[in-house]
């Protein structure tokens, strides 16, 4: 990839890190560069790995009108990685109630999907629904079911939707996606 993606995409720019110098001056955290995107106005954010207090900043943007943006967290299940941006967030404005950013979360956060390290690996795609009280709710849109016959070096199966209507059809309505949304979700 070139350092500038925008000489083949015009509406990109690229924003990278830097430690600080000998002196401990200069650094630049994904924190600053998640601040500074924002006084781009940009339609979406998407930033490579969330892993500290940046979280934050990821979620306010997500809930301000950036839709579309993404990131991606290590976690071991779809509801370990809920946890973890939640102690992320918490690294970052540790005054915020719980029950607070679980609200944020629940209104950016739409939908993750899973790789989980496996001989080959496996997918999942969870969507957060909701509130109930104050826990997230979520649902498995698909799961990855192995095929336990075909034991071989490659991991053998089929992705099987879970035939549930997902809580983001509207949006998906508004832009003209429903149909093929639940062309993709049937059974």
């Amino acid at each position: 990839m070139p350092p500038n993606c925008s000489s083949w995409q015009p509406h990109v720019v690229s924003l990278e890190t830097r430690p600080e110098n000998a002196e401990w001056f200069g650094a630049v955290t994904q924190r600053n560069l998640v601040r500074n995107a924002l006084r781009m106005c940009p339609d979406r954010i998407i930033l490579g790995e969330t892993r500290g207090p940046e979280a934050f900043d990821v979620l306010q943007a997500m809930n301000t009108g950036h839709d579309g943006s993404m990131t991606t967290i290590h976690a071991n299940t779809p509801r370990d990685g809920i946890t973890r941006l939640e102690s992320m967030v918490t690294m970052a404005n540790g005054n915020l109630p719980l029950l607070s950013i679980r609200r944020q979360m629940a209104s950016a956060v739409h939908m993750i999907v899973q790789i989980e390290r496996m001989r080959d690996g496996m997918r999942r795609i969870t969507e957060l629904v909701g509130m109930e009280g104050d826990v997230i709710i979520t649902q498995d849109l698909f799961a990855f079911k192995y095929d336990v016959t075909a034991y071989s070096e490659e991991v053998k199966g089929v992705f099987e939707t879970a035939a549930v209507r997902p809580a983001f059809s509207a949006p998906a309505a508004y832009y003209g996606l429903e149909s093929a949304l639940l062309e993709a979700m049937a059974p």
